[in-house]
């Protein structure tokens, strides 16, 4: 999991953010001193299974349940705190009536592009509607100097004075953050913030962020807008994502906003006091989740982070293996994020303190475990279904296949090859009852009611993200959730073996998949 190489194969951006952050950046995926726990832990866990596979089972289904539980606890009421109408700060139509347009300052606007030739006229009408004056806005349009088609769809284009067209050099690694960097080191303006390609912000969302700015203490240095979807009516996919983005960014950020711990920011739309960003060091060029990465480095350096209650509209992904694309890159980055800030795990938690430290292990690392155990727990629910519904179409009654010790009345159970599977007894109890079978399903009993109540409180939650956008037709697709985290799972173990084979991939997520014609016009 090293991988690290030549510093002189980057580019002196590059070079300076390394020689800023040592060991803490994700250009060394795991530090040897975490390679050598992880491998003791493991022998551990071989040692421990070969000794009593029966305890084994018993204590890794412990852990798991424990920190999954945990996560969904953390997310429930992080999103509670938002119902409460707290987390988010608010502009009204009143206060932006009275700014003055010589009041405002330079702001500059940093537009990642990488193969985004097909719209790149929809990105630059979308900065044109900003309500802002034009003459203060700094638009720079990064490139990398391989994309020949988005290159020569820019200089066909009729660029109005306030953009500048920076070319990204061709080293590695060939990242979004990367290409930031170059942006941030141009930046002229007061403030700045991240659009991506197929974003169209609210018109009046960097008055909005100035005006936040403006009346918050100097330590306020991000304010992160919030995200949804225009294509949310399109297909079964949209309608998830949709779901799941109404529950992040209006529920779950401001809750977090709230308890005052580390905030993973989202991709786009968060905007920056321009100096603090450059003291934070810009962003991880290593990390292909750097705005998580950078949501934690913003705590760390004793900074404020808030929620806009301003959208930015995005088109979200309808074709399945694109989504997984970009799921799978969002994991990968969690999990280096998470790698990043637990080199030192005592430092770390001085740094952010005990609030601090649990915030961001259970809305990064805890979440990352949740989305790659989520698989395992459903695999081991749906083999008990069947072996369930096998024993009741044979004629065993509810209760005889739920509570042991079973006696079955004739039923020889369900033959795989030379196995004879038996559905496991919720209940162990009785006359003949053996004392670690039962304590063994009572435990799993637990673990299973504690699941059922997690996945429970979560579909709440997604209903009541519904609720607040008004979205009262995705409440059905709500209700559905469960299978969607399935879908995530597999994009997740994906990025966990990405991790390892290829940890700075940047898995381009292609934009423009919708017809125009299918998108809402919120």
């Amino acid at each position: 999991m090293d991988n690290s190489q030549d510093n002189s194969s980057f580019d002196r951006l590059t070079e300076q953010f390394i020689n800023r952050a040592g060991t803490d950046c994700a250009y060394i995926t795991a530090s040897k001193r975490q390679k050598i726990f992880y491998l003791l832990v493991a022998i551990g866990m071989l040692f421990f299974l070969k000794y009593r596979w029966d305890y084994f089972l018993m204590t890794i289904t412990m852990i798991m349940a424990f920190w999954y539980f945990a996560a969904v606890i953390f997310r429930c009421s992080a999103a509670a705190l938002s119902l409460l109408g707290r987390g988010e700060r608010r502009v009204s139509d009143a206060a932006l009536s009275i700014i003055k347009d010589d009041y405002l300052p330079v702001y500059t606007i940093f537009l990642p592009l990488y193969r985004e030739a097909n719209i790149v006229n929809k990105i630059l009408r979308n900065m044109e509607s900003l309500d802002y004056p034009k003459d203060k806005l700094d638009v720079k349009l990064l490139l990398e100097n391989d994309d020949q088609m988005t290159i020569d769809a820019v200089n066909q284009c009729q660029l109005p004075p306030y953009c500048e067209v920076i070319i990204i050099p061709g080293m590695t690694p060939k990242t979004k953050p990367r290409a930031c960097n170059y942006g941030l080191e141009r930046a002229r303006g007061e403030f700045c913030v991240i659009f991506d390609a197929e974003d169209r912000p609210e018109p009046d969302q960097l008055k909005k962020a100035w005006f936040v700015f403006y009346n918050s203490p100097q330590n306020l240095i991000c304010v992160q807008a919030k995200l949804n979807y225009e294509n949310s009516r399109f297909n079964w996919l949209t309608r998830f994502f949709t779901v799941e983005y109404s529950t992040s960014f209006d529920l779950l950020l401001p809750g977090l906003s709230t308890m005052r711990v580390p905030l993973p920011l989202g991709g786009t739309s968060n905007h920056f006091r321009t100096e603090k960003l450059r003291e934070c060091g810009g962003w991880d060029p290593f990390n292909v989740t750097e705005d998580c990465d950078l949501g934690v480095r913003i705590y760390t350096a004793g900074f404020v982070t808030c929620v806009l209650d301003s959208t930015t509209w995005e088109e979200a992904n309808s074709q399945i293996w694109n989504w997984v694309r970009q799921r799978s890159r969002w994991v990968k980055g969690f999990l280096q994020t998470h790698l990043v800030h637990t080199r030192h795990p005592l430092r770390t938690w001085k740094q952010l303190g005990t609030r601090g430290f649990l915030g961001f292990y259970l809305s990064v690392g805890a979440s990352s475990f949740m989305m790659l155990v989520n698989v395992f727990f459903w695999a081991a629910g749906l083999i008990y279904s069947g072996l369930l519904w096998h024993a009741l179409a044979h004629g065993e009654t509810l209760s005889s296949s739920i509570i042991g010790p079973q006696v079955f009345s004739g039923y020889k159970g369900f033959e795989l090859g030379a196995w004879r599977l038996h559905v496991w007894p919720l209940f162990y109890w009785g006359a003949d009852e053996n004392t670690f079978w039962a304590g063994l399903s009572v435990l799993l009993f637990g673990v299973s009611m504690i699941l059922l109540l997690a996945n429970l409180f979560f579909v709440a939650i997604h209903i009541a993200a519904c609720l607040k956008r008004r979205y009262y037709f995705l409440i059905p697709t709500a209700l559905l959730m469960p299978f969607y985290w399935l879908l995530i799972s597999f994009g997740a173990w994906k990025g966990f073996i990405q991790l390892f084979t290829n940890p700075f991939y940047w898995e381009k997520t292609h934009h423009g998949l919708t017809p125009a014609d299918q998108k809402e016009k919120p």
